[in-house]
């Protein structure tokens, strides 16, 4: 069994398709092809189920899945610790999307003069993705908010981020001086999707202070929130750090009286896998970026 084997095998098992896994590996279909019969060959038993249009993992497939990631996990490990200077390499950082595009930019820009030589690949995924790539040795840290549920994978709190209520400028409450939760209650609702852990924060805090909040739509990206709040949709909760970047005047923000609702952000990695000095170096730049740029909340009104 050879390790290109199974990365072969874990490209085909990613596009369901050998045509497409094979374009993205850049090897012709009947080399892939005969890369995947050569290690069933040896294992005496399919992986890949054949149907006309998709190909489906055999519960054999499925084993060398799992098994498969952790080994070239662990290849990958042994070699960036025997090359290991802590200037150059590779770090694999991923994050949610309601933080990759706010927060991290000016983050990569400052360790990028500091480590000019090192590469940061950035993934962008929802949170139950994310923690089971770390789990499995497959990314080296993550910026994540709470809750988080997940055994075996270190949290570092980073910062409280407040959620600012946006609204169209001819929303009814636009001139309230002082706005609550309980305005809130009955107005519909503009939210991510349920897989979101925004939505979750959202939900959870609307819970705890008596009220259900009326979801009417929902999305995949939180700019598509924003518009749909223009168009007079409803209203939504909206991170600091995504209101920062709105130039918009089409949209209002304000922050809520009392009690107003945050997420807390974190730092996530595994402490059972290889730790470069370069991801330490990553992590201590991490740090003192948030102590150097504080979020900040932008006031009651844009």
């Amino acid at each position: 069994m050879e390790l290109d084997q199974l990365r072969n095998f874990l490209r085909v098992a990613e596009f369901g398709n050998f045509t497409r896994a094979a374009e993205a590996i850049g090897l012709s279909q009947p080399a892939l092809s005969r890369s995947i019969a050569r290690l069933e060959e040896e294992l005496g038993q399919p992986v890949f189920e054949r149907q006309p249009r998709l190909i489906a993992l055999t519960d054999a497939g499925h084993i060398l899945h799992d098994r498969a990631r952790q080994i070239l996990a662990l290849v990958d490990d042994v070699h960036r610790e025997i090359t290991d200077d802590g200037e150059t390499g590779t770090i694999r950082l991923a994050g949610i999307p309601t933080i990759v595009p706010y927060f991290l930019p000016p983050l990569l820009r400052e360790f990028g003069q500091a480590c000019p030589e090192a590469t940061v690949r950035v993934q962008e995924d929802t949170t139950e993705v994310l923690l089971k790539q770390l789990a499995d040795g497959e990314t080296d840290l993550a910026i994540l908010a709470r809750p988080l549920d997940a055994k075996h994978l270190d949290f570092e709190d980073l910062f409280e981020e407040e959620l600012l209520l946006v609204m169209s400028p001819q929303h009814p409450l636009r001139d309230q001086t002082e706005i609550h939760l309980t305005d809130l209650d009955a107005m519909p609702f503009v939210l991510l999707g349920e897989a979101h852990c925004l939505t979750r924060n959202i939900v959870q805090f609307c819970q705890q202070k008596a009220l259900q909040p009326v979801s009417v739509e929902r999305t995949s990206q939180l700019a598509s929130v924003q518009e749909l709040v223009t168009l007079g949709h409803g209203i939504s909760l909206i991170p600091a750090m995504a209101r920062a970047l709105d130039a918009s005047d089409r949209r209002i923000y304000r922050s809520l009286a009392g009690n107003q609702p945050t997420r807390q952000i974190v730092m996530a990695w595994n402490p059972y896998r290889f730790q470069s000095k370069l991801v330490l170096r990553f992590q201590e730049c991490l740090r003192s970026f948030v102590q150097n740029h504080p979020p900040k909340a932008p006031g009651h009104e844009s």
